[in-house]
């Protein structure tokens, strides 16, 4: 059923339901959409509680207890509920009845606890995903609960393949099943569904790369041709910089897809980097405004012109720079790339800068433990291989000789790249 009026996406970040005053500022925001205005929002975990089932999940698929941080997760999640709704919502057991179903927060929790305690030695990215996915769910249960809006489980409607963490979208089949199954639901009110997940063809879930809620904005509004996103975040707007890491900062007004997609994609940390293509080719603006100041202006992505930039300052912490050796002298030809291009994508290994000289070449990328390990594992027999790890990567997009010498200042540059328009350098981290 298609209603009259156009489309919204809204997606909302950890920050801004980081606990129940956040929550009760999202349900004024949502109070200033227009009547009749089908709205969808899409809502990532509370605060830190990815880096907390990260956790908990890992002492857990180490065999180690994590009893004390899943019993503080759980007490996180029920005070931020029982903060919201009243306390005539309480079930027998004390648990906010938040949902119905398999979308009621008693049912997440018990369901958490069970999940962790039958995981196994192996299949480390895939039960990562199964656990990792409840900091989504359990924030939209509270959310919903307290927002009045219709919960929706978005695993069923984004499909993806089996790659565990990173997800690839079956496009046609997400589109069919998203208006299939989202759509009916718009005249009854606003959608509430969760970032971050799909699902694979047998019910498994996936997640789609860190920080991901972005991108399954993007994906609903492709797929409901929807007229704008809107994500909404702790900052003015998308800023030249992030403003917990270099001083004077500046908004961008408006700014093209091109120029977002490579701020993105070298890791300015307001944007998944998947987020902008969907969007752009149905010509879907995207606009980033401040949660605490929802009247601000922000900022307009979309197609556009404009001046030159102010530069943009990016970093990326943890990473590893990798040099290849070949053992013979023989310089780093084709063939050799070939065979480190083709490891390093079976050792799931982004390269985030790379560099060749006559008989090395170098790479850096996130620091991973155990993908490094199986790439060693898969090229020490051909290459000399070292490498160095807790490194940060730093990115001038626009740069300018001023931004250039602030930011190299003071530094040991272990690796630099220059082209038209980007500078990077890697460098160790200051003591």
């Amino acid at each position: 059923m298609q209603s009259s009026h156009p489309l919204r996406v809204y997606k909302f970040g950890g920050a801004s339901v980081k606990d129940a005053a956040a929550i009760k500022n999202l349900q004024q925001i949502l109070r200033q959409n227009p009547d009749g205005q089908p709205l969808v929002v899409v809502v990532s975990a509370m605060g830190k509680t990815t880096n907390a089932l990260e956790h908990i999940f890992h002492l857990a698929h180490s065999g180690q207890d994590y009893s004390a941080p899943l019993a503080e997760l759980r007490r996180f999640h029920l005070e931020a509920a029982n903060g919201l709704l009243p306390a005539a919502s309480l079930d027998a057991s004390g648990v906010p009845k938040c949902g119905e179903g398999s979308g009621a927060l008693a049912y997440l929790l018990q369901e958490l606890g069970d999940r962790l305690a039958t995981l196994t030695k192996g299949e480390y990215d895939r039960q990562y995903d199964q656990v990792v996915s409840f900091g989504e769910l359990l924030a939209t249960c509270i959310v919903a609960a307290a927002t009045g809006a219709q919960w929706l489980d978005v695993r069923p409607l984004i499909r993806t393949d089996h790659s565990w963490r990173e997800g690839r979208v079956d496009w046609a089949t997400t589109e069919r099943n998203v208006r299939d199954q989202l759509l009916p639901l718009l005249p009854k009110g606003v959608v509430l569904t969760q970032g971050f997940l799909g699902g694979t063809a047998s019910g498994q879930t996936t997640t789609l790369g860190r920080e991901g809620s972005d991108y399954t904005a993007a994906i609903l509004a492709y797929c409901l041709n929807a007229e704008s996103v809107t994500i909404w975040k702790d900052v003015a707007g998308l800023l030249n910089a992030d403003p917990k890491i270099f001083p004077n900062t500046v908004r961008y007004p408006e700014i093209s897809y091109q120029e977002t997609i490579e701020m993105a994609y070298y890791g300015a940390s307001v944007i998944h980097p998947k987020t902008i293509k969907p969007l752009a080719v149905r010509r879907i603006p995207l606009y980033v405004k401040s949660f605490v100041d929802s009247a601000a202006e922000g900022t307009k992505i979309h197609d556009c012109k404009h001046p030159a930039l102010a530069p943009a300052l990016i970093r990326k912490t943890d990473q590893c720079l990798i040099s290849f050796e070949s053992k013979d002298l023989t310089f780093i030809s084709e063939e050799n790339l070939e065979v480190i291009f083709g490891a390093l994508a079976q050792a799931r290994l982004k390269i985030n800068l790379m560099q060749n000289s006559a008989i090395s070449f170098s790479v850096c990328t996130d620091w991973h433990e155990y993908r490094l390990r199986k790439l060693l594992e898969q090229l020490r027999e051909q290459f000399i291989i070292y490498y160095n790890t807790r490194l940060e990567l730093y990115t001038i997009k626009n740069y300018t000789p001023e931004a250039i010498g602030e930011l190299t200042q003071g530094r040991e540059l272990l690796l630099e790249q220059r082209t038209r328009q980007t500078f990077q350098f890697v460098s160790q981290v200051r003591s």
